[in-house]
């Protein structure tokens, strides 16, 4: 059984909407900020498939100028360090403090696992007011490897002093589930708007529109 619920952060737990205002502000079209997270996506993984390591928050600036250079943006370090910063200070979606209740209520312990550095990590937990619900908040960069990679999930495990399979990773991100999965843990897929799941891999038992359904699906799944 799978009594130890491990949360993705951005997108899962967090509301990155909030950042559009300021990527409207240096792109002139809030879009950008979707656009830009796909091309973090795809530095992320070019550089861990090609068996380089970078922090989340070097390829994140990486990926900002590289969109900027493909849209004919100028984007100054200022402005660089405008747009990460702001993930420091996203919400939580509105249905979220519900659901890590209804999880917490049910005796699950509780964890997150992001591909931020440990310092955006805290940060984010901190400000979004979610500190309480979380036992320990984890780094894939203490693993050197970013997500979907197996050893973030090995080292959550490790950290939280259970078995792989007694982990169920939570996250709203196709390729996080598809990792988890393929990493020998349980997963739970948020499926907020835009998003799906990898139909190459395999396929949670839990699946849900938003944090409020996910818990309790885990709660009736673990009994």
């Amino acid at each position: 059984m799978a009594r130890v619920c491990v949360f993705d952060v951005n997108e899962t737990l967090l509301d990155m909407g909030a950042l559009d205002p300021r990527f409207e502000r240096v792109f002139g079209d809030a879009s950008a900020r979707q656009a830009w997270f796909d091309q973090f996506l795809q530095l992320w993984l070019t550089e861990m498939v090609t068996g380089v390591y970078q922090e989340f928050g070097t390829i994140g600036g990486a990926a900002l100028k590289m969109l900027a250079e493909g849209r004919g943006v100028e984007i100054s370090d200022d402005e660089v360090g405008e747009l990460l910063g702001g993930m420091k200070e996203m919400p939580p979606h509105p249905e979220v403090e519900e659901g890590l209740s209804r999880l917490r209520d049910a005796g699950f312990r509780l964890a997150t696992l992001t591909n931020s550095t440990r310092e955006v990590g805290e940060a984010q937990i901190d400000n979004s007011g979610l500190r309480d619900y979380f036992e320990q908040t984890l780094s894939a960069d203490t693993a050197q490897r970013l997500k979907p990679a197996p050893e973030p999930y090995r080292m959550a495990a490790e950290s939280l002093g259970v078995e792989i399979g007694e982990i169920r990773l939570v996250a709203a991100h196709g390729w996080d589930v598809a990792g988890a999965l393929r990493a020998g843990c349980a997963a739970a897929f948020v499926a907020r708007p835009g998003k799906a799941l990898f139909p190459t891999a395999p396929r949670p038992d839990v699946v849900g529109t938003d944090l409020r359904e996910v818990a309790d699906q885990i709660v009736a799944a673990e009994g």
